[in-house]
């Protein structure tokens, strides 16, 4: 019988088949904002929400060329709920998946996935982080196509549209939860 995992149980299953720290956190920081903007979305729902994040990039590290392919099969052998699969695998759309964003909480994994990478890469050009990092500041960043070039600034155009909120919302909620 299949089961939504606890963001413990998310941890555990993720471990598994990756240990990289690059990619556990990453996992850890979409986690954190999956939680965070679950508040607004969809209260009630944290933890779901925060186990999707955990486990969005499972089968990344040990099949980067089967992203959002694998993912399923290592899920389903863990007894991972249908609906946390479904998101996982949503959030490559476009790229590695022909599974569109349906619900609110796929929409945002979708969009704050390649985000978060952004704006840690912007964080890390900072002496104090990310503490005092304004929207505009990732703003700028996000114009500068040379900068953090491996984070798809269409991925997260598209992800604000399917949200329906503005593209400077969705950097300000996303700095706003990683800083939470």
């Amino acid at each position: 019988m299949s089961h939504v995992p606890t963001p413990a149980e998310a941890r555990e299953i993720l471990k598994k088949y990756n240990r990289e720290n690059f990619h556990l956190q990453h996992a850890e920081t979409v986690a954190k904002v999956m939680r965070e903007l679950s508040k607004k979305y969809d209260p009630g729902q944290e933890d779901y929400w925060e186990a999707v994040g955990v486990l969005h990039d499972i089968d990344f590290e040990l099949y980067p060329e089967e992203h959002c392919k694998k993912a399923p099969e290592l899920l389903r052998e863990n007894d991972v709920d249908e609906g946390v699969i479904r998101a996982v695998v949503s959030h490559g759309w476009g790229l590695c998946s022909d599974v569109k964003p349906e619900r609110m909480m796929e929409k945002v994994l979708f969009a704050t996935d390649e985000l978060t990478g952004l704006i840690g890469a912007a964080a890390l050009m900072r002496p104090t982080g990310m503490s005092d990092m304004e929207p505009k500041s990732v703003i700028k960043k996000f114009k500068d196509r040379g900068f953090a070039a491996g984070c798809s600034r269409d991925v997260i155009r598209q992800g604000a549209e399917l949200m329906g909120v503005e593209l400077n919302d969705l950097i300000a909620m996303t700095l706003e939860a990683m800083k939470a």
